[in-house]
């Protein structure tokens, strides 16, 4: 039959690996929306940082770790409460409304591998979708491949959309840092009175090493 020639050739495998992908995106959708970022319990000690391979650079004397006005809790270093998940987040990177989590000490590795899986289906479903297209300037033409046109249009926006989120996302990591000492870095005092930039930066490759393994 033709499925038995398809499958002698191989023409089936490269749908079930799509498949699979997809599948694989979806799972690690709700994983990372559904696990704990990093949310700071009211029972834990202050030294527990200690455990956790982070390297803690040392204080400036005016500087101390607070409290937490909304629930209470002494933030560890790096860490920020979000007004969203009502908790304070290890090492908090920033709240993703697409997820509706924060993205955190915990799920960050797997939200960087969620980015990548979902920029590896949006390349190949948009390559499907541009070789499906034949180009012709008639009112015809138009009407027949007008889905298939908005479909590539609106693959190739979100591709760019995670492609972008995904280097600027990787670029923070290999400089130890987030999303959210970034972009306020001047109002967070343990960045703004440190003799160092980035008083978290230890080199790229111990930086990508100590995030991912």
């Amino acid at each position: 039959s033709d499925l038995q020639k398809q499958e002698e050739r191989g023409e089936l495998l490269q749908p079930l690996i799509f498949v699979l992908l997809v599948l694989c995106s979806i799972l690690l959708y709700f994983k990372v929306s559904l696990m704990d970022p990093g949310f700071v319990k009211p029972e834990e000690e202050e030294g527990e940082d200690k455990g956790r391979g982070v390297v803690i650079p040392q204080l400036p004397g005016d500087i101390k770790l607070r409290r937490c006005g909304y629930c209470l809790v002494k933030q560890p270093m790096r860490a920020k409460h979000c007004q969203q998940c009502q908790h304070c987040v290890r090492r908090y990177d920033h709240h993703c409304p697409w997820l509706e989590n924060c993205v955190g000490e915990r799920n960050h590795p797997l939200f960087i591998v969620y980015l990548s899986v979902q920029l590896v289906v949006l390349l190949w479903g948009g390559h499907v979708a541009w070789s499906g297209l034949y180009f012709e300037q008639s009112q015809e033409w138009l009407q027949h491949n007008i889905f298939l046109l908005v479909s590539f249009l609106l693959i190739l926006i979100f591709t760019i959309v995670v492609l972008l989120l995904l280097v600027s996302h990787l670029y923070l990591i290999s400089c130890n840092t987030t999303t959210w000492e970034f972009m306020s870095h001047h109002r967070i005092s343990y960045l703004r009175h440190s003799e160092l930039e980035n008083p978290f930066d230890q080199g790229i490759i111990l930086n990508l090493w100590r995030f991912f393994c």
